[in-house]
């Protein structure tokens, strides 16, 4: 009962004073994600990534531009199940890189299981020098339960690591995470002249927010500024008129007075 008791007391902390964590936060750098979020995503707490198995790039890619906007030039802890590496490929350090993350800064773990991975994390958030802890898993996971979640969420109050949950082909259960979003890929612009890729883009909706609503916005990741930020409009160009060819118009009236 003693164990219980503590247990309460403890949750009842994290809603009681979530407000004040979440004072310190980072900004994704979309507008209006960001007036959703009051200014952010708060730090020293949990936050989810939930996709689709065939959308599991795109997530990665998303996570890792949150992980590198919040660990900003502290370590990060990248604690990967070994099927999620299996199903979904090793992190690229270039990619990582294109979204804000320093390879140099990278610390990754594969985990044997859920429960390994779980416990591998939660030692990871008891470290302050470290910037965030992503905790990667690829489909259903009975461990990562609201139990796990409380555990996960006092970790990172206590030492101020963010923890990031990214969970590939898993359908979202009941946490303490302060946001939840489910990723998927949204249309790039065209590559420039010099570049056969366009810029990432995701199809971001916020499906839990503890402290404000939700929403869904597509956000474009700037590399140069290693941020998000609302798609930037691309029109099509549109063909000049040929020099050596009157406007259709003049053409017309020259053509009345000829007549």
């Amino acid at each position: 009962m003693s164990m219980l008791a503590s247990l309460r007391g403890s949750i009842e902390r994290i809603e009681t004073h979530g407000d004040v964590h979440a004072l310190n936060k980072v900004a994704l750098g979309h507008k209006a994600a960001d007036a959703m979020l009051r200014g952010g995503l708060a730090l020293a707490a949990v936050h989810e990534v939930f996709a689709e198995g065939h959308q599991g790039a795109s997530a990665t890619g998303f996570i890792a531009g949150i992980a590198g906007r919040i660990a900003s030039r502290k370590p990060l802890v990248w604690v990967r199940q070994d099927f999620a590496e299996v199903e979904s490929g090793a992190l690229s350090p270039g990619g990582l890189a294109e979204l804000g993350l320093d390879p140099r800064l990278l610390v990754t773990v594969r985990a044997a299981d859920v429960e390994a991975a779980l416990r591998t994390a939660a030692d990871a958030l008891a470290c302050d020098a470290l910037g965030a802890v992503v905790l990667e898993t690829f489909g259903e996971a009975r461990q990562l339960d609201l139990v796990a979640s409380r555990k996960l969420t006092l970790a990172a109050q206590a030492s101020g690591v963010t923890a990031l949950l990214l969970q590939v082909s898993a359908q979202p259960a009941p946490s303490t995470a302060e946001t939840r979003w489910i990723v998927r890929a949204a249309h790039s612009p065209p590559g420039t002249p010099w570049s056969a890729w366009g810029a990432p883009v995701f199809d971001a909706h916020l499906v839990r927010n503890r402290h404000g609503p939700v929403g869904r916005w597509i956000m474009e990741w700037k590399c140069d500024e290693c941020q998000f930020s609302e798609p930037s409009s691309y029109p099509q160009p549109v063909a000049a008129t040929p020099a050596h060819r009157p406007h259709p118009a003049a053409a017309r009236a020259e053509r009345r007075l000829a007549s």
